[in-house]
């Protein structure tokens, strides 16, 4: 009881508080003394007219030197979603005290769905009038398990969440086309750029990330500047994108003046004025696929047009029971420069053989699929 209501204290200053998605997989997740501090709030402060060596990945109060423990990782699973809880405190979240100060709002306290304040919301400090003008949030991901080879150009935005930062539980979706990270993980980091309401900061914080249930071996390509583009969608940066950088005393990659549509002064930020839909980033995957299969994933055994002519589980015909009554013709694999057909096209029946002849085919046949299931094992 005693340590409940300590934590109670400890908390009870920070309610005007900035916000950040806390996981196990982040950097700074215990604090940045080296003692677990279940109260810490070192990540949620924002960035704003810092050097690039001070911004980057937080690095001015040293977050990027803290790792999660080893072992935890955010999972980003390949085409469906992964969950952080936003919040102003770890002791706010379920990371901390059992949950004991956690509300559905990233300050422990509760507000109304609707919860609307026409000058700006400052409890929790949202930068923001109400959800719909929330700017929105985003991660992205860098293919190294190394954080001080992360850079812009390697960094690509993967998901974004509109109208949020909002309630403390987010979700955020992944493509299904993310490829598998090598054995040590990925970089992951997370962005928000608000939208006025307070002062024009940014937000850039680390964590140690992996997909899993990877299935395309396609890499994420190099990732360009986003631009301001509202209403005109053919003026948006195409293909894959940069986080946002913006209001720092150097290391921007975007610039804006004037005022937006809604009259308001314009503001870089995860969503459609810059580019960015809503939901996983589907369009940031470029050059050729990998020939090898993607470290903790099945073998795709995929082809430029989808389908596989591979021996493996994968729900074609080649894998059903063959019905009473009828013969099940099976040819060996053939590579993608072979004329011969796919085994789901028509063959005709061969002409009658000798049952010598007849018994060389089948050791043929045999011979052919065991060197190809030596070739692509099924990877578990």
């Amino acid at each position: 009881m005693l340590v409940l209501l300590v934590a109670a204290a400890l908390i009870a200053p920070l309610a005007r508080a900035h916000l950040a998605p806390f996981h196990p997989g982040m950097y700074g997740f215990g604090g940045v003394t080296g003692s677990i501090n279940y109260n810490t709030d070192d990540v949620v402060h924002p960035l704003y007219q810092l050097s690039k060596d001070q911004w980057w990945f937080h690095h001015y109060n040293n977050v990027d030197e803290f790792p999660p423990a080893d072992g935890d990782f955010m999972e980003l699973p390949a085409g469906g979603s992964f969950q952080v809880e936003i919040a102003s405190n770890r002791g706010e979240t379920s990371f901390s005290f059992k949950g004991k100060f956690a509300t559905d709002w990233p300050d422990g306290k509760n507000y109304p769905d609707d919860y609307n304040v026409e000058t700006c919301i400052t409890s929790p400090n949202m930068h923001t009038q109400n959800q719909s003008r929330a700017a929105g949030t985003a991660f992205a991901i860098s293919y190294t398990s190394d954080i001080k080879k992360v850079t812009p150009d390697n960094l690509a935005v993967f998901t974004v969440r509109y109208h949020t930062p909002w309630k403390r539980i987010t979700n955020y979706d992944v493509p299904a086309d993310m490829p598998a990270c090598p054995e040590g993980g990925c970089i992951c980091a997370w962005g928000w750029v608000p939208n006025g309401c307070g002062q024009p900061n940014m937000y850039h914080l680390p964590y140690r990330c992996k997909v899993t249930g990877a299935k395309s071996t396609t890499p994420v390509g190099t990732p360009k500047p986003p631009v301001w583009c509202e209403n005109n969608p053919g003026a948006c940066t195409k293909g894959p994108k940069q986080m946002i950088y913006w209001n720092q005393a150097d290391g921007n990659n975007i610039q804006v003046d004037g005022y937006d549509a809604a009259g308001d002064r314009k503001s870089p930020a995860y969503n459609a004025k810059c580019g960015f839909p809503d939901g996983a980033q589907n369009d940031i995957f470029t050059g050729k696929a990998s020939t090898s299969s993607p470290s903790g994933s099945p073998s795709s055994g995929s082809s430029s047009s989808g389908s596989s002519n591979s021996f493996t589980n994968s729900g074609s015909d080649s894998n059903k029971p063959v019905a009473a009554g009828r013969k099940k013709v099976v040819t060996p694999a053939s590579s993608s420069n072979s004329s011969s057909p796919s085994p789901s096209a028509s063959v005709e029946p061969p002409a009658c053989k000798k049952r010598s002849a007849r018994r060389a085919d089948r050791r043929a046949i045999h011979e052919a699929l065991a060197g190809h299931r030596r070739r692509s094992p099924h990877t578990l």
